[in-house]
């Protein structure tokens, strides 16, 4: 009931005109265009922790651990073994996202309110493209002008600022006229910085303790939701009225 009151709260301040003039909407990947209950990367986790496992020797509890001090310190686990342990990114990748997908449920009204965004719509997911592909085509939302996976920015992962220079660059938007949507608070702080509006989907991914502080409140989100589609909804509604 509580993360409910949040969510109907952050809805009601689209009386702001915080949206007017947003011509590109960009959206994570994982955990922010599906419900982590649907437990996709838990699976993606536990492959990670296999993989380290097996390539550094370590017991399960040591490689789980050193996976997530990696996400930590290095914005993804793969970049971390890339930098601190020079691995190939692309088996690591080929590996961790060998899943199964029947998790996923199609989502046809979050798929028709992100088609009805003004503008061009763009993944930027610390993934790879070919996931990233399977995932949208699974949840039915293969409705993205570009999806610009980890490799299509030098494996450089969110939050690097190099990350979201690459697809800016490449997309060509002005990030003024921009709106991010993300499960990682961490990752809207540059975003934020630029001009972008930031949207925090979820209650953020590992991140009571990034949150404990309410470092959301500071400043770098500008909206936080525990439904995307009735976020997506609502400012549908909003943008509706004001066009009447």
């Amino acid at each position: 009931m509580v993360a409910l009151k949040q969510d109907i709260s952050t809805l009601s301040l689209f009386n702001s005109n915080l949206f007017d003039g947003v011509s590109t909407w960009i959206f994570d990947l994982d955990n922010t265009l599906y419900a982590p209950e649907m437990k996709l990367f838990d699976q993606i986790e536990r492959r990670m922790t296999a993989y380290v496992m097996r390539e550094l020797g370590l017991s399960e509890a040591e490689a789980d651990h050193l996976r997530q001090q990696y996400w930590r310190l290095h914005g993804t686990t793969l970049s971390g073994l890339m930098v601190e342990r020079q691995i190939d990114p692309l088996p690591f990748l080929r590996e961790v996202h060998d899943i199964d997908f029947s998790h996923l449920a199609p989502a046809p009204e979050l798929a028709a309110l992100i088609t009805a965004l003004p503008g061009r719509k763009i993944v930027h997911t610390n993934a790879d493209t070919e996931y990233a592909a399977k995932v949208l085509h699974a949840r039915g939302l293969d409705i993205f002008d570009e999806v610009h996976g980890i490799e299509t920015t030098g494996f450089l992962p969110k939050p690097d600022p190099r990350a979201y220079a690459a697809v800016q660059q490449s997309a060509g938007f002005q990030p003024n006229a921009a709106a991010m949507f993300e499960d990682d608070p961490r990752n809207l702080e540059i975003p934020h910085s630029l001009g972008m509006r930031t949207i925090l989907v979820g209650s953020g991914r590992h991140g009571p303790d990034v949150l404990a502080a309410g470092q959301d409140q500071a400043g770098h989100v500008h909206h936080r939701t525990m439904d995307l589609t009735a976020f997506l909804r609502a400012l549908a509604e909003t943008r509706g009225h004001g066009q009447n």
